[in-house]
């Protein structure tokens, strides 16, 4: 069994003096994603990140595949620097990566050998390499065929400082840069399909994130919380952990309804939705705010809406999504796996009070002027005072 995996990634690679940095912090992430997994140990080895893990290959390489910064993950065999020992290593790896292949009637199998030597000193060059172990391949497997352009099985062999590390096998990853390299945000995650992919896409660039979710018991039930509860262990996969602020938003919206015009009730939600976040994420020390707004998909998403709604903080406002429609949206969330959680039928605070007619262009001064009526401070305050703080695991 496999039980040494290398680890490859990309953006981290381009971070000049910054690298050991995104490194450290790659390194800290995977750990915690095999922390439940059994004995791990993750190091850098000569400009390579590799784990040591005694789990099952499966749960290890699906942990691994969902660490941000990661873009491929390859079972390994460990070898010396000895070209016996690592040419039956390279027959072993391609044996039990044709036992996973299924040809065509008549059809032959095809290999490549794809050396590199960063360790100079070895006394083969990678030529060299490549064809003393593709004439031991050869010689021990009958009817194995060479292709170099596009063979079935590549075996790739890397011959280091003071190990050789063979594999053939390449589980990609997830991309983007470690979640934490690029500071802390504030999700506003509601029970749709848009915001969780949105923080989705925010972890990819390395955001930690916290959520915010706005409760309006008893007009949403428990189920409702629950369902954004699974939405925040979906994307805790990606991270481990979440932390969940819900705030009883149910005491502003009454406000709302009853003191100012029915078509300004999304944007005056949104308002105090935005302020209410501000300041937690002020608390939290995030320094902006994700949501999962998309140009044109709702009446609180025009442009003018959005500059109206934003007029009431001074922290940056992410929208990951706001270039995609909605048949994008709706894929990568199939993807991430929290499609099916978000279209559970159960109600978000925004759709029960969603006016017949919003409007779709609304005017600063509009906002302004009907917000006259409420005491936000109060609000605010008595919201604040009734957030409960969750921290929700994988």
């Amino acid at each position: 069994m496999y039980n040494t995996y290398l680890i490859r990634y990309g953006e981290i690679g381009l971070k000049g003096k910054n690298r050991p940095q995104f490194e450290r912090r790659l390194m800290e992430n995977m750990r915690r994603a095999l922390s439940k997994t059994g004995s791990s140990r993750v190091e850098r080895v000569y400009g390579r990140l590799v784990v040591e893990s005694d789990a099952e290959p499966a749960q290890v390489l699906d942990r691994l595949s969902k660490v941000f910064g990661i873009v491929g993950v390859s079972p390994t065999l460990r070898l010396p620097l000895d070209m016996q020992a690592v040419s039956d290593g390279a027959l072993q790896t391609l044996k039990d990566a044709a036992a996973l292949v299924q040809l065509p009637p008549g059809a032959s199998l095809t290999f490549k050998v794809e050396a590199r030597r960063s360790n100079k000193m070895f006394p083969l060059t990678s030529p060299e390499i490549n064809g003393q172990i593709g004439g031991y391949l050869l010689e021990n497997i009958p009817g194995l065929q060479v292709d170099v352009h596009k063979p079935i099985i590549k075996v790739n062999v890397e011959i280091r400082e003071k190990n050789t590390f063979v594999y053939a096998a390449d589980v990609p990853g997830a991309g983007g840069l470690p979640v934490g390299a690029s500071g802390k945000a504030l999700l506003l995650l509601s029970g749709g399909i848009d915001s969780p992919v949105a923080g989705w896409m925010a972890m990819k660039r390395g955001i930690e994130i916290e959520a915010i979710h706005f409760y309006s018991f008893p007009f949403t039930g428990e189920k409702s919380l629950e369902k954004v509860r699974d939405l925040c262990r979906i994307l805790a996969n990606y991270t481990a952990r979440i932390k969940l602020h819900v705030v009883h938003f149910t005491d502003i919206q009454k406000e709302i309804q009853k003191n100012c015009p029915e078509e300004l009730r999304v944007t005056l939600m949104r308002r105090m939705m935005f302020r209410l976040s501000e300041r937690i994420a002020g608390q939290q020390g995030a320094l902006a705010l994700v949501t999962g707004e998309s140009v044109g998909q709702v009446a609180s998403q025009t442009l003018e809406s959005m500059q109206v709604i934003n007029h009431v903080i001074n922290i940056p406002v992410l929208r990951p999504l706001v270039g995609m429609d909605k048949v994008e949206i709706i894929t990568r969330a199939q993807a991430i796996g929290t499609f099916e959680t978000s279209v559970l039928p159960y109600e978000d605070c925004c759709t029960l009070f969603l006016p017949k007619h919003p409007a779709t262009r609304p005017r600063l001064e509009q906002a302004e002027q009907a917000e006259q009526a409420l005491n936000i401070e109060e609000l605010l305050a008595g919201a604040l005072d009734r957030t409960i703080v969750e921290i929700i695991k994988s």
